[in-house]
């Protein structure tokens, strides 16, 4: 280690780190680490250390943090104080990212409204979702919401109370079984969530998924820096401050681990990645899908309707001279300035719906995996970093706080440099996407400023809403009830309408499984399984529950439903919100769904049975 001596030698406030070394206290692989940091001007890391002997294992958690951190990052910590400074030099000087771009609409289809388009799509989607892997993002907990495990964890609906991560294998087991072919499922997770994912997909059974369907990818935090100089943040003698390297890891994860290049070997021709807590994407992914195939779109955007103004941030095709054009997210904070320094000087103006040509993006992406493997090689699946320090000096080099280094996979486009194609697929914005990330207080006060709730219990309303929307597609009659305030968010009692995976996958399947009928009111239907309903009416405050295994086939024809009472919200009290007694994932919604009655059809022999409007079950 003679550099490594070299570079101690004479600094005293170093002399208690240079005698770890006479102890034989470091590592091989962290003494190099030592050397190639102090090299780059960190001696910080390192000084004033107490004697061998002396908070020993707080010094051996210091440096294996460093080197975990090292190993996890391509091009190690060196590589990562080099990035940081080039960002923080264009941060300091307030350098425009967009400098030199002329922003004009992004190639699009827009399936926004239901017909042929859509039907086509879709169905060619279905095909080809054979050949799709799904890369769940999932590295968040829920303290946001007021949820302090996974937010996989969440109830996606209280009805039956299925999960965001049960919900999303359920797509994925029913299109296998459809298909004939094991769809893989990808989980990025994180150093919060890792251990619970697991712990939840082991308690069960990976919800019928087989264990080589699933691979998880843990996501290491990376350092954050302290000042203008990228300095390595310590709180403390011996901790390093870690913070998260954004979603857009994924792709690192994926090129690092073998993953993608697993896939192409097996025939996976697409990539879709989806958020954890948005259990509206399966009803646009087969489309989406769909239209990437018919469209030779390379890296496609789903996205929604825009509204000028709105805190969404807006795809754009941005065009610079001597770069090959590509459509990529900007900020809702940075449109409208690019757009009034180059092609439109009142700003992003609504067009004659009222909407921005610039749609909404929601982090939902297909990815075509051939071009994508070819990108992830020459970047080692780092893209494009960025890096927003808050500063605290008119000369914009000290920090309020630490700061890092960040990405989000939807700037991936920043990396294509061969003709890759990208375009952008526009849904309904409730057919497609509701999130749920805000806790109530904050989801009423978001609803008085006109502005969507994004709570619990919205995505929950939003879910039904998808449901009713299917049954509308299908030509059944639904007739909303009245909405009411729950917490200050608005909630549509119903009818509450699940249509499993297992019943339907797209559109022409509802349409093929649904022939007319009728539900009103604060109704509940849910179907589950191969299950054919012809003229069947469901009944305000009624509900119809079929749960078909496998291998059975349910028949309903003529029937109405209308025992009473079945399902029921009840609004929580201020003492049961407060109660630690009553679970958190309904004190974030502010309400439970009960069931006072309702009689639950459950079938699980295999053949084809008819259920009577008497509500009685016999062999067909």
């Amino acid at each position: 280690m003679p550099n490594l001596l070299a570079l101690l030698n004479g600094n005293t406030s170093l002399a208690g780190f240079a005698a770890h070394l006479d102890a034989g206290f470091l590592s091989e692989a962290q003494a190099r680490l030592a050397e190639a940091l102090l090299s780059e001007d960190q001696p910080h890391l390192f000084t004033d250390w107490d004697s061998p002997g002396v908070r020993d294992e707080e010094k051996r958690a210091f440096l294996d943090t460093l080197l975990t951190a090292h190993q996890a990052y391509p091009g190690g910590l060196t590589g990562y104080i080099h990035n940081a400074r080039t960002l923080l030099a264009q941060a300091s000087s307030g350098a425009n990212p967009f400098d030199g771009c002329t922003p004009t609409q992004p190639d699009l289809v827009d399936l926004s409204a239901f017909g042929a388009d859509y039907d086509q799509a879709e169905a060619l989607g279905l095909r080809c979702f054979a050949d799709t892997a799904v890369v769940l993002v999932a590295g968040g907990l829920g303290e946001r919401l007021g949820y302090h495990g996974i937010k996989l964890d969440i109830p996606v609906e209280v009805t039956e109370s299925t999960s965001y991560l049960a919900h999303f294998t359920q797509v994925i087991l029913a299109a296998s079984r459809r298909l004939g072919r094991n769809i893989p499922l990808v989980i990025m997770t994180s150093r919060e969530t890792n251990e619970g994912t697991r712990a939840t997909l082991a308690a069960n059974a990976n919800f019928g998924l087989a264990p080589d369907q699933i691979t998880i990818l843990c996501q290491e935090l990376v350092p954050a820096l302290s000042d203008i100089d990228a300095h390595l943040a310590l709180e403390g003698k011996y901790n390093l401050i870690l913070k998260p390297h954004g979603h857009g890891d994924i792709h690192m994860l994926l090129h690092t681990s073998g993953t993608a290049e697993k896939f192409a070997a097996a025939g996976v021709r697409y990539l879709l990645f989806i958020q954890d807590t948005n259990g509206q994407v399966f009803n646009a992914a087969m489309a989406a899908i769909g239209v990437s195939e018919s469209h030779g779109y390379d890296f496609n955007s789903i996205a929604v309707n825009r509204i000028p103004g709105e805190a969404v941030g807006g795809l754009a095709k941005l065009e610079k001279s001597g770069c090959q054009p590509f459509t990529l997210n900007v900020e809702y904070n940075q449109l409208d300035p690019l757009l009034r320094a180059t092609v439109s000087p009142e700003g992003d103006v609504p067009d004659e719906r009222g909407f921005s040509i610039f749609p909404g993006n929601v982090n939902l992406i297909v990815l075509r995996l051939a071009p994508y493997l070819r990108v992830l090689e020459s970047s080692r699946g780092i893209i494009a970093e960025f890096v927003n320090p808050k500063f605290s000096d008119p000369a914009r080099t000290k920090f309020k706080k630490p700061a890092r280094l960040e990405t989000m996979m939807q700037d991936l486009p920043k990396l294509f440099t061969s003709g890759e194609k990208t375009g952008v697929t526009v849904f309904d914005r409730t057919w497609c996407f509701s999130a749920c990330k805000n806790n109530l207080t904050d989801a009423a006060a978001k609803v008085v400023q006109n502005g969507p709730a994004e709570s619990a219990s919205s995505a929950e309303n939003d879910f039904y809403l998808a449901g009713r929307m299917k049954l509308r597609a299908a030509g059944a009659e639904v007739n909303d009830a009245p909405t009411r305030l729950i917490r200050g968010v608005p909630i549509t009692p119903g009818p509450r309408v699940i249509l499993r995976p297992s019943f339907a996958l797209t559109l022409a399947e509802v349409r093929d499984q649904i022939q007319g009928g009728r539900i009103s009111a604060d109704a509940t239907l849910v179907l589950d399984g191969d299950i054919r309903l012809e003229n069947v009416n469901v009944d305000a405050g009624a509900a119809l529950v079929v749960h078909a295994a496998p291998g059975a086939s349910v028949t309903i024809k003529d029937a109405t439903f209308s025992a009473k009472p079945t399902f029921e919200i009840q609004e929580l009290t201020d003492a049961e919100i407060a109660s630690p007694d009553v679970p958190e994932y309904l004190r974030i919604r502010g309400y439970r769904i009960t069931n006072q009655g309702a009689k639950i059809f459950t079938i699980t022999q295999p053949g084809k049975w008819i259920i009577t409007p008497q509500g009685e079950v016999h062999s067909a």
